[in-house]
């Protein structure tokens, strides 16, 4: 049986440089963010240059050890976002960017300090090979079943309705003249074919203007999937050719179990957890021990978008979070997923709640999370010699 959480204490860089090649499908990194701040660890590096400087060799060890499937994420706040943005496209290449998501981690705004009450961080994500990469954008976490509100006699699925035309003005008869074609319908049965039949009315798609538009399947699709389609009366607006009522066709766009949407670019904290939810989290297994923690949340979506036996790497894992969520999710769906969490044995700045709560390094609260979360979640815990 896999151990689901393991911990390397000592330097990331040495750490990444004993690790085989392509031997991690998923990295995530929550580095220093150069503020100065009272943090547990040290978290200024002086110049934008410097911090760069020590990142850079990082990153070119975490992008070896990916395999060409994988994917990283790196979480960062203004202040070296757009010197991470640069030095992630020179590693990973513009290319393999695939997005930056503004994450909602402090929903009430920070209020010390001048200027804005700033309410968002980000995460910075890049495929290892663009052209190779599994990650699948999505979620089943924000499909709405309210969106979906018609249902058929005898189905036990639900389903909304979409146009079966081509709403996108650029998909026209001049560009996509094969997908311009009549279909027939009857809007008393429902009933759809690409051929005439009793009761039918012939039926061209039509931009709400009136103009010619296209469908989105074939005619040859039409035939296969009827029982996805349907006719029906609508009304129109405006006072053009087209007002008044008109027959048109729809899809069934059904609700199937296990169905995902689009991710977006912001995340919101009632979606994936704030910082405070994060310190709660944190607290109620070891103790206030970080001021700062991520949210599972914001890790359990990121495991989301890939699969479900994905080997996941840490190498700035202060309090655990990611591996706290590899267990959260292996427990939910029965993964073998699992984690490798590096740490420093840097001291614990004086006077922090670590150091307060009797924890003289860094590691030493991975460590104190990770065995707390094999208790009470599951997944084991194993440390590696150094």
């Amino acid at each position: 049986m896999r151990v689901t959480n393991r911990l390397a204490v000592g330097d990331n860089l040495e750490v990444l440089a004993t690790l085989p090649e392509a031997s991690v499908d998923l990295a995530y990194l929550d580095p220093p963010y150069n503020t100065g701040n009272p943090f547990a660890y040290a978290d200024s590096y002086g110049t934008h240059a410097a911090w760069t400087a020590m990142m850079r060799p990082r990153l070119e060890e975490v992008r070896r050890v990916l395999a060409p499937t994988g994917a990283v994420a790196v979480s960062i706040d203004d202040g070296e976002v757009a010197h991470l943005r640069l030095l992630l496209d020179e590693v990973f290449g513009e290319a393999c960017f695939l997005a930056q998501v503004v994450v909602n981690l402090n929903p009430k705004g920070r209020q010390l300090g001048r200027g804005f009450a700033t309410s968002h961080e980000y995460l910075l994500v890049y495929a290892r090979d663009a052209r190779a990469c599994v990650l699948e954008a999505s979620t089943s976490d924000t499909v709405d079943p309210g969106d979906f509100p018609h249902e058929d006699p005898g189905e036990p699925r639900r389903y909304r309705r979409l146009p079966l035309r081509n709403t996108n003005k650029k998909f026209n008869p001049v560009t996509a003249p094969t997908m311009h074609y009549p279909l027939w319908g009857d809007p008393e049965s429902g009933a759809v074919r690409s051929s005439a039949f009793e009761g039918a009315f012939e039926i061209r798609p039509v931009f709400g203007d009136g103009t010619p538009a296209v469908w989105r399947w074939s005619a040859p699709r039409v035939d296969a999937r009827p029982g996805d389609l349907l006719c029906r009366r609508v009304q129109t607006r405006g006072r053009g050719p087209e007002s008044g009522v008109r027959v048109d066709i729809f899809q069934k766009d059904w609700l199937e179990p296990g169905r995902r949407k689009k991710l977006r670019t912001i995340w919101l904290a009632e979606e994936v957890g704030s910082t405070d939810t994060a310190v709660a989290e944190l607290k109620a297994l070891v103790g206030h021990l970080f001021e700062s923690p991520k949210p599972t949340g914001l890790l359990l979506r990121l495991l989301a978008t890939m699969p479900d036996d994905v080997r996941v790497l840490d190498p700035f894992a202060g309090s655990g979070t990611t591996g706290h969520a590899v267990a959260l999710a292996n427990a939910a769906d029965g993964g073998s997923r699992t984690c490798l969490s590096i740490d420093v044995a840097a001291p614990v700045r004086p006077g922090s709640n670590a150091d307060l709560a009797g924890h003289a390094t860094v590691a030493d609260v991975t460590r104190a999370r990770l065995r707390a979360v094999a208790d009470a979640v599951g997944g084991g815990f194993a440390e590696l010699d150094g």
